[in-house]
């Protein structure tokens, strides 16, 4: 089973919905004490830097996912939630991350227009598991001001375009994130859900 986290913020249902379309097995938990039967975990997530930190925390989902990440068991974060896996963002102020993956998170440049959203390219770096099938330079969607500046370039696992090459998935171990939405990606993102699920199941 692959939980979606639930911590007040995200598309939990589209993400949901996503799944069950892939045949993965998946339910929307509202507690840390649901995660017993799960495989795989998947922070979702859309909105401000802090105020996602502040709502894991007062859920207790931060000692979780730490406890969840340090077993070893596979973690998907999406947009947002990608980000919150990092050390600290700039987004309003400095705020504290869960430090799952070393690196920050900054805001677009001045040379573009913020935010991204829309459609664009996928440029993988080199084979994951998570990618299996995806061909190179396929597009999936994007709504974010923000992106990650891991710490370890090898923790990048495929950039996007927008001003300058930024990372759109990155991945360490069992821990691994996608900018962008796979849920409003079409075949590109149901293919990365569906992989997740493999990962989950074989770990």
């Amino acid at each position: 089973m692959i939980a979606i986290v639930d911590y007040g913020v995200g598309n939990l249902r589209s993400v949901e919905r996503a799944c069950l379309q892939v045949g993965a097995e998946a339910r929307v938990i509202a507690s840390p004490q649901e995660l017993g039967p799960a495989q795989g975990v998947i922070l979702p997530g859309v909105g401000a830097f802090g105020d996602g930190m502040a709502c894991l925390r007062a859920a207790g989902w931060v000692p979780a996912l730490e406890g969840w990440a340090a077993a070893g068991k596979p973690l998907l974060g999406i947009c947002l939630g990608m980000q919150l896996l990092f050390e600290e963002s700039e987004e309003m102020g400095r705020h504290a991350g869960l430090g799952l993956l070393p690196g920050r998170v900054v805001r677009f440049g001045s040379g573009v227009k913020v935010p991204h959203v829309g459609w664009n390219q996928v440029r993988p770096l080199r084979a994951h598991p998570l990618l299996s099938g995806v061909p190179a330079g396929a597009y999936a969607y994007f709504v974010h001001s923000y992106y990650v500046v891991p710490a370890d370039p090898t923790d990048v696992l495929a950039v996007t375009d927008y001003g300058e090459p930024f990372a759109s998935v990155v991945g360490r171990g069992c821990i691994l994130g996608l900018q962008f939405h796979p849920e409003k990606s079409q075949e590109v993102g149901l293919r990365m859900l569906a992989n997740f699920a493999a990962i989950a199941a074989q770990a």
